[in-house]
């Protein structure tokens, strides 16, 4: 009676933590659910045998996994699996090889996971980096799969092996998340042991161990509520409609994509998140700023904090529509990548700060120490330029020059060659050309013209 008054109280926890996690997976920033896959890793090693609570640590284990197999089963979108170590060699001598993959991954194997767990007698040794590390192949593959290993044994590795080592290469090619460890005993050494392994659960007694196997479960199927603000230079979440990238942060694959959103109310919307495993948060304002190993705690709502206070820029040129075409060059000051390439007429978020601005129009102009000030939209005005078209009786070669009010010559472009008709924007200012006919082999032939572009006004210049 008190059993079935269990399970029945166990099946409506996780029936409604799964509503739960469907109802936030209709909201979710990936926009599915993905499914979650339970690989449950039992230790049938020898010292399993041992008393415990009244009875042997096997015949409680079991029987509390089979409630938990029970219960799982009535979930939609979860599926399970049984790895077993120790059950098929005893000991002596120690076959560090003892493990396999007893029941794969399937829909409806509840009742081979219980009929597997009650043939079970401990005979063996205790391979835990090496289930660990076969456990790899026992996630078939699954683009929207959440792969989740929860590990029960009473002892340590036996075998020369590094659990720790292998959990984290696990995590790192994105095969499994964080595990979950379930420490049976109460080993002053499992803390040590297991910790680096993954999330760590000591039970000491029969008791605490159905209250962490419930716990795991809960912990293992549902999200987790968090929101991300985004901080501006008053420490205010108010910066907001940029892509938030989630990265896991061992494996460096994406884990979510969003569109950072303030709700009606002005504060960013809440989002649900697994919490298993860590994050790089990564925010794409320009340039990028980012949180590294963020770290969701379940059961509270998480609030991630990233600095991007943001100004605009705006690059305008009155009069003339067709420089909208061109593109405008942004970089950090003193820094020459670029960050961003704008077009010209529009107005961009940047992070506040100083930076420094290439407008790619004849002549080139270079902007230094621009400054990006909180909400506040700096402009820069380039005058509008003028046009000049160059005729000639034949092709030729030929560069272009801006003149100084003291007569120097700077550089602007070099003329197309092939070509008897062309045209330039140029910015207002005194020009000069020089120029020779294709068909004429000698420097002295060279000519040189100068002339004056205003803002607006077209100006020929003729070679014969």
């Amino acid at each position: 009676m008190v059993k079935s008054h269990f399970l029945h109280l166990l099946t409506a926890l996780l029936i409604v933590f799964s509503l739960a996690f469907r109802a936030n997976a209709q909201e979710n920033i990936t926009g599915y659910e993905p499914n979650s896959r339970i690989l449950f890793i039992f230790d049938a090693s020898y010292s399993m045998a041992g008393p415990w609570g009244g009875e042997t640590k096997i015949n409680i284990a079991r029987r509390i996994l089979e409630e938990m197999v029970d219960s799982i089963a009535t979930l939609e979108n979860v599926e399970m699996a049984l790895r077993i170590y120790g059950h098929q060699s005893p000991v002596p001598p120690q076959d560090c090889s003892d493990t396999k993959l007893e029941v794969p991954f399937a829909s409806g194997n509840a009742g081979k996971i219980r009929e597997k767990l009650r043939l079970l007698s401990p005979r063996g040794t205790t391979p835990i980096a090496h289930s660990l590390e076969l456990a790899a192949n026992d996630f078939p593959d699954c683009q929207d799969c959440r792969n989740i290993i929860i590990l029960i044994t009473d002892g340590v590795e036996a075998c020369d092996g590094d659990p720790c080592a292998v959990s984290i290469a696990l995590q790192e090619k994105g095969i499994a998340l964080r595990p979950f460890v379930i420490g049976i005993g109460s080993d002053p050494g499992f803390q040590e042991t297991f910790g680096c392994i993954g999330y760590y659960f000591n039970t000491p007694g029969k008791k605490q161990f159905r209250e962490v196997m419930k716990i795991v479960i809960s912990q293992a199927l549902n999200t987790t509520s968090a929101q991300v603000n985004l901080i501006d230079i008053e420490q205010q979440p108010s910066e907001s409609d940029v892509a938030v990238i989630f990265f896991d942060q061992l494996s460096g694959k994406v884990r979510y994509n969003m569109i950072h959103t303030l709700n009606n109310k002005g504060n960013p919307d809440t989002l649900a998140l697994d919490h298993l495993g860590r994050y790089r948060v990564v925010a794409r304002t320009i340039p990028p700023v980012s949180a590294d190993s963020v770290e969701l705690v379940p059961g509270k709502h998480n609030h991630i904090g990233i600095d991007a206070p943001q100004g605009y820029l705006q690059i305008i040129s009155k009069g003339d529509y067709t420089l909208k075409r061109e593109k405008v060059l942004v970089k950090r000051a003193g820094d020459p990548k670029t960050i961003n390439v704008q077009f010209m007429g529009t107005s961009e978020k940047y992070l506040v700060g100083r930076y420094d601005v290439e407008i790619p129009v004849y002549p080139l102009i270079f902007l230094s120490d621009v400054e990006i000030r909180q909400s506040y939209t700096t402009t820069v005005e380039i005058p509008e330029p003028g046009m000049i078209h160059i005729s000639s009786r034949q092709p030729g070669y030929g560069s272009l020059f801006r003149l100084s009010e003291d007569g120097d010559q700077e550089w602007v472009l070099n003329i197309r060659s092939g070509l008897t008709q062309q045209e330039y924007h140029l910015q207002p200012g005194r020009y000069r050309i020089i120029f020779r006919l294709a068909n004429r082999q000698s420097t002295i032939y060279t000519q040189v013209k100068d002339f004056t572009i205003r803002s607006g006004i077209s100006e020929v210049v003729e070679f014969k």
